[in-house]
Formats: C-alpha cells, sequence, structure tokens
C-alpha cells in the first residue's frame, strides 16, 4: 500500500518547537470514534426488527468486528509502522465510515450480508488501523511516560460508548417515530460524523523528528534500565519467535477473556443476582461499568510509569482472581459488594489493554511496538468470542437446569479465577528477551543467516 502526498510519513515529521502534548487530543479524536463499537447494543434491537431475525445473528456483527481488529492490526501493523500515522489515521477513516455507509445499504435493501461486510469486516479493519496507530505514535513522543501516553489514547476507546450510546439513541429516536425507521439515516449520520473527528486526528498528528527527546530527559542506558526494559529493539517478525510474546499474548487473552465476560452480560448479570432491579438501574449499572473501564485505562497505566508493567499485571491478575473468587462466593450477598467487586474488575479490564503498549516497548523496544502490538491484538479476537461464549453458554445450561438468579454465573465466575490464574504464570515466566533477537544497525538480524561462528556465539550465550 503506497502513500502519496501529505499522506507520507516524511510530510507529517514534526518541525521545531511542536509541542507534543498535541498528539493526545489526536489520538482521542481516532479513538473515541472507533469506541462506537462498545455502544452497537443500541441498535440490536432495531435491527432485529428490520431483519426479521433473533438476537444472535445479529450479535454476530460486533463479533465479527472484533475479530476482524485483531486480524487487521496483525495484517496491517508492519505497514501502519512503514507509512506513518497520518496514512494510517487516513486509511482507517475511510473504512470505518465506509463501514457505516455499507451497512446503511444493507439495511435499506435488508441484506443482513452487507451488514456484515460493511461494519463487521470493512467497518473492523478501520478498528483495527485505527486502533494501533495513535499508540505507536505516543510511544515515541513519550518516552518517558510510555504508560501515561498510552493510557490517554485508549482511554478513548474504553470511553467511545459514553458519547456513542446517547448520541445513537437520540439519532433512533430524532429521525422517525419508529427506531427501525430511523437505522438508515443514524448510520450515515454517524459514518460522517467519525469521518470528520478521525481525519481532524489524521490532519493533527504528526512524527517526531529522528533523534528528537522530550527537553530534560535523557535515554537510560543499560544500567539505568530494569531488567524487562531493553535499550535495544526487536522487529515484528522476530517478535513472533520469543517466548515472551507468547507469553505477553496469554496474559492479554486471559485479562480480556475475564474482563469481557462480565462487561458483556453485565445488564443481565445485575438483574439476575439482585431481583429488585429495574431496567433502568441496570442500564445505569452499564454506565458504571464503562466509567470503570475508561478511568482503569489512564490510572493503571500510568501507575505502571511508577511501579513497573510485569508488577502492574500481577495486580490485574493477582488481584483479579481473587476479586472473580469473592463476587461467584459471595456477590449475591450485598448490592455494595457486588458493585464495589464489578467495578474494580472491569478497572483493570481496561487498565490491561492500556498498559499492554507499554509493556511491549519495554521487551521488544520502539522500532516496531505498533506492528508488534498489532500482532499480539490478536489476543482480543480470541478473548472476545471466548469470554461471552463461557458465560453464555454455561448460562443456559444452568437455565436448562432449573436454576435461576446468582446460579447461573457462579461456575462460569470460578472458570474465570482459573483463566486469571494461568495469565497470572505466564506473567511470572516473562524474561527478558535474548539479544540474539535483537536489530543490528537499523535492519533485522535473522540468527539463521549468521555465520558459524556468531551462531555459536549465540548459543554459548543463550
Amino acid at each position: 500500500m503506497a502513500t502519496i502526498g501529505f499522506l507520507s510519513s516524511e510530510r507529517s515529521i514534526a518541525g521545531p518547537g511542536f509541542n507534543r502534548w498535541l498528539i493526545p487530543p489526536a489520538a482521542l479524536m481516532v479513538h473515541l470514534s472507533i469506541g462506537e463499537v462498545y455502544a452497537f447494543s443500541v441498535f440490536k434491537n432495531p435491527l432485529v426488527e428490520r431483519f426479521g431475525t433473533g438476537l444472535t445473528p445479529i450479535a454476530i456483527i460486533f463479533s465479527i468486528s472484533i475479530v476482524m481488529l485483531g486480524l487487521s492490526a496483525a495484517v496491517f501493523g508492519t505497514w501502519v509502522e512503514r507509512a506513518g500515522p497520518r496514512a494510517a489515521m487516513f486509511t482507517a477513516a475511510l473504512c470505518w465510515s465506509g463501514g457505516f455507509v455499507v451497512s446503511a445499504l444493507g439495511v435499506a435493501t435488508t441484506q443482513l450480508w452487507l451488514v456484515y461486510l460493511g461494519y463487521g469486516v470493512l467497518g473492523g479493519i478501520g478498528l483495527g488501523i485505527g486502533y494501533i496507530s495513535p499508540v505507536s505514535t505516543l510511544i515515541k513522543w513519550f518516552p518517558d511516560r510510555p504508560g501515561l501516553a498510552t493510557g490517554l489514547a485508549i482511554m478513548g476507546f474504553g470511553g467511545g460508548a459514553l458519547i456513542a450510546s446517547p448520541l445513537s439513541s437520540t439519532l433512533l429516536g430524532a429521525y422517525a417515530s419508529n427506531p427501525v425507521d430511523a437505522i438508515v439515516p443514524s448510520f450515515l449520520t454517524l459514518g460522517a460524523v467519525y469521518l470528520v473527528s478521525m481525519m481532524i486526528g489524521a490532519f493533527v498528528v504528526r512524527l517526531p523528528a529522528e533523534g528528537w527527546q522530550p527537553e530534560g530527559w535523557t535515554p537510560p542506558t543499560e544500567e539505568e534500565t530494569s531488567d524487562l526494559q531493553t535499550t535495544a529493539d526487536v522487529s515484528a517478525s522476530s517478535s513472533i519467535r520469543t517466548p515472551q510474546f507468547w507469553m505477553l499474548w496469554t496474559v492479554l487473552f486471559c485479562n480480556v477473556t475475564a474482563g469481557i465476560g462480565v462487561l458483556e452480560q453485565a445488564s443481565p448479570m445485575i438483574q439476575d443476582y439482585f431481583s429488585g432491579i429495574t431496567a433502568a438501574a441496570a442500564a445505569g449499572f452499564v454506565g458504571l461499568l464503562s466509567l470503570a473501564n475508561m478511568a482503569g485505562r489512564i490510572t493503571w497505566s500510568s501507575t505502571s510509569d511508577y511501579i513497573g508493567r510485569k508488577p502492574i499485571y500481577m495486580v490485574y491478575l493477582g488481584v483479579g482472581l481473587v476479586l472473580y473468587f469473592v463476587l461467584a462466593a459471595f456477590g449475591a450477598s450485598s448490592l455494595v459488594l457486588f458493585l464495589l467487586v464489578t467495578v474494580v474488575i472491569l478497572s483493570f479490564y481496561g487498565g490491561g489493554f492500556a498498559t499492554i503498549p507499554a509493556y511491549l516497548k519495554d521487551m521488544f523496544g520502539v522500532a516496531e511496538v505498533g506492528a508488534i502490538h498489532g500482532r499480539l491484538l490478536t489476543a482480543w479476537s480470541c478473548a472476545g468470542v471466548a469470554g461471552p461464549l463461557i458465560i453464555n453458554a454455561i448460562a443456559d445450561y444452568q437455565i436448562a437446569a432449573g436454576r435461576t438468579g446468582a446460579d447461573l454465573y457462579t461456575l462460569s465466575l470460578y472458570i474465570m479465577v482459573g483463566v486469571l490464574a494461568v495469565g497470572f504464570v505466564a506473567n511470572l515466566l516473562v524474561r527478558p528477551v535474548d539479544p540474539r533477537f535483537h536489530m543490528e544497525s537499523g535492519s533485522e538480524r535473522e540468527p539463521e543467516k549468521e555465520s558459524t561462528a556468531s551462531g555459536q556465539a549465540a548459543g554459548s550465550e543463550s
């Protein structure tokens, strides 16, 4: 994929005196836009009525978009690094907004496959490219505070639903008395709004010049870094050959599987746990969890700048599994306890997303961190299927067995305790990357192509 003119990486290099604090708002313009995917449930019932089908065929639209997010981030990650953030954000804007247009056509013609293609496939590609490009750029601008920087951007993705949900509901009510008749103009309006928002981000974003560093900050030497912070770089292709990549893949998968299982079932879960909860109160609970998800992304990722990435994931996974146990064993005994536990769990879920890019930067360097991040997001795709599947399948089984209330979720919550325990062990096993995977002189060193002498030396070192 070639880039031309003002979209090229060379044309987006910042000039002298550029304020790096303009980059977080540009990243937020993109992440707040694509964060609409978390508010897709607003359209569920109108789409069910429009296509005369059940909830599952409509829910597949969301699942396709999340799967495509991970796959496109993995496939296009290297291109994003090579083409630069402006071209990537521009492309993401076209795909994400184009997905709404294609979906509107599908709704207008009653062709569900077009909605799968539009919101699911095309929109999902926009999600993947739009998710990783601002994060990679922020890490380059904030080498002194990578956790804070990535938290600022990814906070927008978590909080996108807080804007998109009321906006979508307002549009559905404003365009027609029947929400079904308002789907097409609502999709087209959202596509236009997000196109403008993401394009503003694309025009504002810049790359730091070669050799730039924050005033008063100098890169740490090897003696000044911790064992899990490298001053070298690992290429994206080499990273997936390291055990560290797969340990972190497992860490992210476990953290997301546990979190998304609760988030996806939040509204029915609280109503099943406490019979007096109304639908309006349940919706307020979902909003509270969204705020916790959003706040956790900036709070916990910023904290990781001070205590380190590995320790913060010990908190996410270790404390998280204790909280899941408390929720399974005692959650139904107190509404206050239930709320406190689920809010903290969802803050860990958001924090895990926001901290993983900085963890990757520590392990693999900054040169191709965006491409490596893209490959790692395939864990999100898998978790986006596994988490809801575990919760819903077990709930259906319990209903068939005649159980009700909290009993629908107890077994699945204990399973989540086990999932988090696996992630906790994987995090404990993370070690520094073997130097033989490091890039040399700006290009990847291929271990299998080295001379016999070099190979023997590498082997003796390892």
